[in-house]
């Protein structure tokens, strides 16, 4: 007789192929129901963004429809994003919180992370977007946002645009175009208050969009709080591979674990023949995740409507949903989910 308990025997052979555990033990199924020959289970995704989506639910399926008796099988995913461990998490109601950096400017670094916070949050996540770039914020014109934040009850109230909660000091300095000048102890500051005095509420991913290099944002960030991981952005081209290479041994030296590796202005398209060019060279990001056997979560390419998008604040996944490059930060957006899953899991 087919029961509850059969499908569930039936799914500890499921494996989430990124986790590499069994759907059971990680507490996956949340529901099932069998009336005749008919079974429907609940699998809960540790993320909205799961780029393997569609593996689970067909394993998920295939797993039952083995089984003695099955005459139908509905398989429903949720998803909820996975706390770390007791002790890990950074901030209240932040549950991640990922430092984006580059080893030198002009790798695209704020570009990526305006629209990967956008593909996460267009999956489903809670997400926030803070820009730790205190010299040189562009976070307020790639999201669109150039108004000051209300505050309520002495915390700062994020903007939001995009579905993405937002802050930045850009949003702070009456005059845009005044240089900061600031020694590194008030840069220091100015990025630990951007991230207790304001109220981020409920939050799947904060992403942090640092300054390129190893200076003080970086070490305040890493210094002030747990952070559940860190982002490399470099180009192809050998010198800045080189670059940013010490840059994520800055983050291994600060015991910040390494998400992954990626690869901005990887090609151009060309509009005539659509064959890619490889104005920078190719392969240089991958080839550093392998030498420093860290994940490449994925090359993106140089497109006109990104950088169209980014000036007008419309990130590309907004101005131009159908593009191929939006679908490639839709890719990207669910690796990096899927390592944060992975580092959720550790204790």
């Amino acid at each position: 007789m087919l029961t509850e308990e059969a499908v569930l025997n039936a799914l500890r052979k499921v494996q989430d192929p990124e986790l590499h555990r069994d759907l059971v033990s990680l507490e996956m199924v949340k529901t099932i129901t069998v009336e005749g020959g008919a079974v429907a289970v609940t699998v809960e995704l540790t993320t909205p963004a799961c780029p393997l989506k569609a593996q689970v639910e067909e394993e998920t399926r295939a797993a039952i429809q083995a089984l003695p008796g099955v005459t139908a099988v509905t398989v429903t995913l949720t998803a909820s994003v996975r706390k770390p461990p007791p002790g890990r998490q950074p901030l209240p109601g932040v549950k991640h919180i990922v430092a984006i950096g580059s080893g030198k400017g002009g790798v695209g670094k704020s570009t990526v992370t305006a629209n990967l916070a956008v593909a996460l949050a267009e999956a489903g996540a809670a997400v926030g977007l803070l820009d730790a770039d205190i010299y040189g914020p562009s976070i307020p014109i790639m999201m669109g946002v150039h108004r000051q934040p209300e505050v309520v009850a002495k915390r700062m109230q994020p903007p939001v645009n995009h579905g993405v909660k937002l802050m930045s000091l850009g949003f702070l300095l009456p005059d845009h175009a005044a240089p900061v000048v600031w020694r590194g102890p008030m840069v220091a500051q100015a990025v630990k208050q951007m991230l207790m005095e304001v109220d981020w509420g409920e939050i799947d991913y904060l992403l942090v969009d640092l300054p390129p290099g190893t200076g003080d944002a970086a070490l305040t960030l890493a210094q002030a709080i747990p952070l559940t991981g860190a982002v490399v952005v470099m180009t192809p081209q050998e010198v800045a591979v080189q670059i940013a290479t010490k840059t994520l041994n800055m983050f291994r030296t600060l015991k910040v674990p390494i998400l992954g590796i990626i690869e901005n202005m990887s090609y151009l398209l060309c509009p005539h023949c659509g064959r890619p060019v490889e104005l920078f060279g190719h392969g240089g990001g991958r080839k550093a995740s392998q030498r420093l056997e860290v994940p490449f979560l994925g090359e993106i390419p140089l497109d006109l409507v990104l950088r169209q998008g980014a000036d007008v604040g419309r990130p590309v996944l907004i101005e131009a949903p159908t593009s191929p490059v939006a679908d490639v930060f839709r890719q990207v957006a669910g690796n990096l989910a899927g390592r944060i899953s992975v580092e959720a899991l550790k204790e």
